[in-house]
């Protein structure tokens, strides 16, 4: 029997949006006390801030953690003078530390938006070959980035349907897609319920 040299990554949808997944509902006037580091679904998500004061226009929250491939990753997210959640756009792995700029008006909470992503093989050269989408209840695109999705380039995309449990298979001619500096998967929450990647 001839073996086949095609990889495969499963990337599920257990994720969804928890305002307060990093800070629970705290004031902290500098560093805040983190409830966890990591996000339940065990992807990369963004970062949403969540005030409930009406004078924090201006005020920041720094978050530093790792990116998709585990590296160093830095994000400043700037509030407004509302009690509303503003929302990041980088995606943390992990969270190590959240700091405010000053003390908020009252209290805030630090929690996971929409975006998630995952890598395929790290940072390590490969080529796509194929996927196969399951949809989830929302229409959305899925975005194949050589490299993580703040450092790299898109350079593949594909689109779910908006009809649950749909399935939408391709298949990339000849040599496939290259990713010189890997591959990572970006998707917003509810459009995928799994995207499975052949690759070599």
């Amino acid at each position: 029997m001839v073996g086949s040299d095609v990889n495969v990554k499963l990337i599920s949808d257990e994720n969804a949006s928890d305002d307060d997944r990093i800070v629970t509902a705290a004031r902290p006037n500098t560093t805040a006390t983190l409830a966890n580091t990591t996000f339940a679904g065990g992807g990369a998500r963004n970062i949403i801030v969540t005030t409930t004061g009406g004078s924090d226009n201006g005020k920041t929250t720094t978050i530093t953690g790792t990116d998709v491939f585990g590296d160093t990753l830095t994000e400043t997210i700037t509030s407004t003078g509302s009690a509303e959640a503003v929302a990041g756009t980088k995606l943390f792995l992990t969270v190590s530390s959240v700091v405010c700029s000053a003390q908020y008006a009252a209290n805030i909470k630090v929690g996971s938006g929409t975006l998630c992503a995952e890598a395929v093989r790290g940072s390590m050269r490969l080529r796509l070959k194929g996927l196969s989408v399951v949809s989830g209840g929302s229409v959305g695109n899925v975005d194949y980035f050589n490299g993580t999705p703040e450092a790299g380039s898109s350079l593949f995309q594909s689109r779910t349907i908006g009809t649950d449990n749909t399935t939408v298979d391709r298949t990339i001619p000849a040599d496939g897609v290259l990713f010189k500096s890997g591959m990572s998967v970006k998707y917003t929450v509810g459009t995928i319920d799994k995207v499975t990647v052949f690759f070599t």
